[in-house]
């Protein structure tokens, strides 16, 4: 035993090499880990001691070596290492897994509640399957046990927890505590096994106002006072999503370029987002308190917050919409849908501009590779247009003669 050095271990090429009494470094693209061959009552086997490193978590060449040697001195004591109750210590269960995983990745996700919904959906419906299971020990099988029963009548949900535990087992695999193929893999394996989610998600589009009402809906608004009116004019005027115009910071707005720039890790593709403001939208600014030692544009009455998603939600409410209202059932997100089809339907601004405006991805890789610019210009003028049409006065009822001698209406736009 001793083949191999540290110094070797640190730049391995691809491949296999035996340091000698059955340990080996495994090499590939995903890391380096360390694998002891075995044999253990006249079977040979193979144990996996974690992934090479100086420092932990990862195992050095020495370690490695220590653990081979106690290991080899429990086989000749007649124990047998994969008895259930001495488990390979480097080896986590799936609960395990994902709550390193979770930890890890938390800080890069855009808001609290996305890492809510990762706990909340892998602990329903995949710890009660696989939870208790070494990730190394997971197989297809295992993972469809955990979608079949929700893939159809609830596959939004379960395309995203197929998701999260393909990219948690591809975690443990460079991590060295698994190896193979990923059972959880969509592309050219689960695809094969389970029907496309486009041939079974049921689409649930946000309560959406009609575009031809949205102008007295924005001078209803007005007539209101405080933060939440401002903050729902603001997001139907620049066409953003709630979570997006609540968390806007005076330090995003450059009002001399009349320019509101998000950045990427607010917005839902991960792109930087620039907003052509209009002189409603920076009235609308000119009516916002500024509060010291606060940069948010909308802030809470709580010291050093920003306004929380449902006061859009009460307001909205008060004014008899939202489900169960007495109007209607229209939600904010909702006007993000009134301004496309208002663009699309009465508007000659091409179909590429509309979507930059909404910070929607062109769909097709074509014309994704050729359309590199943000069309900003036009951009402008498509919410000029919006917002003149938002503050156009609400059309008139004028009573006209009927020729029989009885009166009908009609409407006339101011």
């Amino acid at each position: 035993m001793g083949n191999l050095t540290a110094k070797f271990c640190d730049s391995a090429a691809v491949g296999t090499h035996e340091d000698g009494d059955g340990l080996r470094l495994v090499v590939s693209p995903r890391g380096r880990r360390w694998l002891l061959r075995i044999t253990v009552k006249g079977k040979r086997r193979e144990i996996g001691l974690g992934s090479y490193g100086k420092q932990p978590p990862g195992v050095s060449l020495a370690e490695a070596r220590r653990a081979v040697s106690e290991l080899r001195g429990k086989v000749a004591a007649g124990l047998d290492p994969f008895a259930p109750d001495t488990p390979p210590p480097t080896t986590p269960t799936f609960t395990q897994a994902a709550a390193r995983y979770i930890r890890q990745h938390r800080r890069g996700w855009s808001n609290r509640k996305h890492a809510r919904q990762w706990v909340s959906t892998l602990k329903t419906y995949a710890r009660p399957v696989i939870g208790k299971m070494t990730v190394d020990t997971i197989k297809t099988e295992d993972v469809l046990s955990v979608l079949s029963g929700i893939w159809t009548d609830k596959n939004e949900t379960a395309k995203r927890v197929q998701g999260r535990i393909e990219n948690i087992l591809d975690a443990e695999a460079a991590l060295g505590h698994r190896h193979g193929d990923n059972p959880a893999r969509w592309r050219g394996h689960l695809q094969r096994l389970l029907p496309a989610p486009r041939k079974v998600q049921k689409v649930r589009h946000q309560p959406a106002m009609p575009w031809a009402e949205v102008p007295a809906f924005i001078a209803e608004v007005a007539e209101h006072t405080g933060i939440s009116a401002l903050a729902l004019q603001w997001l139907v005027r620049t066409c953003t999503r709630t979570d997006e115009t609540l968390g806007a910071t005076w330090s995003e707005i450059d009002r001399s370029a009349k320019l509101w720039t998000i950045p990427a890790h607010r917005m839902k593709a991960r792109r930087p987002h620039e907003v052509p403001l209009t002189d409603a939208c920076l009235a609308v600014l000119d009516k916002l308190p500024r509060m010291a030692g606060s940069d948010w544009l909308f802030p809470s009455v709580q010291q050093g917050k920003r306004m929380s998603n449902m006061s859009l939600l009460q307001l909205m409410r008060g004014m008899g919409h939202g489900v169960g209202g007495n109007k209607s059932d229209y939600v904010p997100h909702g006007f993000r849908s009134s301004f496309r089809q208002w663009a699309g339907e009465t508007t000659p601004h091409p179909r590429e501009v509309i979507e930059h405006c909404l910070a929607h991805a062109v769909e097709d890789a074509t014309e994704r590779a050729y359309q590199r610019s943000t069309l900003l210009l036009k951009r402008r003028k498509v919410m000029e247009d919006w917002n003149d049409y938002l503050d156009r006065p609400p059309a008139k009822i004028i009573p006209l003669a009927h020729p029989h001698g009885t009166a009908e209406t009609s409407k006339a736009s101011a």
